[in-house]
């Protein structure tokens, strides 16, 4: 896997529209629809009679989208595959930030 380290600095109200996104991205209009619809890339708007083409998207929805596109090359994964690997990623950042607040508690004692 290729680590690509940029730096951004991304206002914090900024909103990308759907073909922002895909643009940004690197993905296909396919494979972007299908991980948006999926839960696997979530939009901003709550309303469930927004398509994924119509909504308004924020920069963790770029990051996710950019992670995908690099699993994607990288490991030659399908978009079931990138959604399931995306959800794992999330799923592990939430543990290791759970156990970095449990070792500072434990420190304290």
């Amino acid at each position: 896997m290729r680590i690509e380290i940029t730096e951004l600095n991304w206002p914090e109200r900024q909103e990308l529209s759907f073909s922002e996104l895909l643009e940004l991205s690197g993905l296909t209009q396919a494979e972007l629809n299908e991980l948006v619809s999926g839960g696997a890339i979530a939009a901003l708007d709550t309303d469930a009679a927004a398509s994924a083409f119509t909504s308004r998207y924020n920069a963790l929805a770029l990051l996710r989208a950019r992670t995908a596109r690099r699993l994607r090359d990288d490991f030659d994964l399908n978009t079931s595959g990138l959604a399931l690997a995306l959800t794992l990623l999330e799923r592990i950042e939430q543990l290791e930030q759970q156990a970095g607040a449990l070792r500072a508690r434990l420190t304290r004692w």
